[in-house]
């Protein structure tokens, strides 16, 4: 139900995240997106002008004082789920490869405390190595091609400090065969690759939406244990 979408902007998509694929700019076709939508959110697939519900609903069980977290938000957006994360006393700080969408976010939030970003997931600031305590990453690998996933994983990888919170939400696949996209799922091998990057699983959610074919959304919860 979350991603359902009308099939003219399922194929608008696809033709976008296509051209990038075949110009090497896998990242590209966001900013091209949100300038077409040209305001309008209904065009912007993802964009629901709320938090997402599996951040919403970690948050509600978030007993931990905020207020000395910083918080990365990975490809934010139109920025509900940076406000979110804002309103629980993190200071937030939120990027996305597109300035259209980061100058929509300060329209919309004019008097936000969050930290809006223009910033290539590709080509992070330095200084954002190992700088924050909690980093929420909310299905931006799964709308990059596979063969940047292994690097798209490490830099989100890179920004969470040793003893932080890294919380993933993806669409999941069963095998390692490449599926249709975007979105591209991840499969279990790709997620494996955090561990192997220094984070241990705390917990994981397998969600199922209510698409004609069944499609897995998976919300895991891990500690950075090593560099």
């Amino acid at each position: 139900m979350f991603e359902q979408q009308p099939a003219a902007i399922q194929n608008k998509v696809k033709e976008l995240a296509a051209e990038a694929v075949r110009t090497s700019e896998p990242s590209g076709w966001f900013e091209v997106l949100y300038q077409e939508a040209n305001g309008d959110a209904s065009q912007v697939p993802w964009a629901k002008l709320t938090p997402h519900p599996y951040l919403q609903d970690w948050l509600e069980g978030y007993s931990h004082q905020a207020e000395s977290m910083r918080a990365l938000v990975v490809g934010c957006g139109l920025g509900d789920d940076a406000e979110a994360l804002a309103l629980k006393g993190f200071q937030v700080t939120a990027f996305d490869v597109s300035p259209t969408a980061i100058a929509w976010c300060h329209q919309r939030f004019p008097d936000s405390t969050v930290n809006y970003i223009v910033a290539d997931l590709f080509n992070l600031p330095t200084e954002w190595h190992q700088a924050f305590n909690f980093v929420w990453e909310c299905r931006n690998i799964q709308a990059l091609p596979l063969n940047v996933r292994s690097q798209a994983i490490a830099a989100v990888a890179s920004v969470v400090a040793v003893g932080g919170t890294l919380l993933v939400t993806t669409r999941l696949r069963d095998t390692d065969d490449e599926p249709d996209g975007p979105p591209w799922p991840l499969s279990h091998t790709e997620l494996a690759q955090f561990q192997e990057l220094g984070f241990q699983e705390i917990h994981r959610d397998l969600f199922d939406d209510n698409e004609p074919h069944t499609v897995k959304h998976i919300r895991i919860e891990y500690l950075k244990v090593g560099s």
